[in-house]
């Protein structure tokens, strides 16, 4: 990735990217350079695969939308759809992405996260969506993923009632599937990346794929993917691998 970010501090490496968010005078919150950005690194991972970590910087993920921009837009602005069109985007990266929640996660902060494959937390994180006390819902993927992720009554909870989920509570409920010290969650990050990088590359993207489509569309895309798959060259050299080990 051969730019100069402003809002974000990305580290390459060839099986994956690490994007920190990175406007820590606002506690991360997202702007719309932030938003250019975002978008910027997800045209270069559509064109080269990776597994995508976010993350946040000096103890929060991201605080929410910039409010001084949020209280400025219009209709137009809501249709237009400017964090759920870039949310969307990062959902349908075609590698997995990780979410590294340390401190707060609120309201488009939280959708962010909510976009992600997995979420894994610091004992310090704090998930909500508290848009509708400025007047305003979640409209960037809190109002259908979050039901999809932990069920309707603890998601009308958090969107309707205004409750912030902990660390703990969120582990409860399957929002995050693991919970760190704050100093090692990014280790842990990178240790369930690679988990992720040693799978065939292929077979993840397909599975990722295959398993987001609508329920219509199975078997059929399941029996498409799996075809591509048994004619790859992976699909022989790891079965033999596994096969030759077993004679040992």
């Amino acid at each position: 990735m051969s730019r100069e970010f402003t809002t974000l501090l990305v580290d390459e490496r060839p099986d994956r990217v690490h994007v920190q968010l990175d406007r820590p005078a606002v506690r991360n919150a997202i702007d719309q350079t932030m938003i250019d950005e975002l978008h910027l690194v997800c045209a270069d991972l559509e064109q080269e695969p990776r597994i995508l970590i976010l993350s946040g910087t000096n103890g929060v993920f991201a605080s929410g939308a910039d409010i001084a921009q949020l209280r400025e837009r219009r209709a137009e602005d809501a249709l237009n759809g400017i964090n759920s069109t870039l949310f969307g985007r990062i959902a349908r990266l075609p590698m997995p992405v990780i979410a590294a929640i340390d401190g707060w996660a609120l309201g488009g902060g939280a959708e962010l996260a909510y976009a992600a494959d997995f979420r894994i937390a610091s004992t310090t994180a704090r998930l909500g969506n508290p848009e509708t006390a400025l007047g305003i819902i979640p409209a960037a993927g809190a109002l259908w993923r979050l039901a999809a992720l932990i069920g309707e009554p603890v998601a009308k909870e958090i969107i309707l009632a205004g409750r912030i989920l902990n660390a703990s509570e969120a582990l409860a409920v399957h929002l995050v599937t693991e919970v760190h010290e704050s100093d090692v969650l990014l280790e842990a990050a990178h240790a369930l990346a690679d988990r992720i990088a040693k799978q065939d590359p292929l077979a993840t993207q397909l599975a990722k794929e295959v398993f987001h489509v609508p329920a219509a569309e199975h078997p059929v895309a399941d029996n498409e993917a799996q075809a591509r798959l048994f004619e790859s060259d992976q699909k022989f050299t790891r079965m033999t691998a596994f096969l030759e080990g077993k004679k040992r």
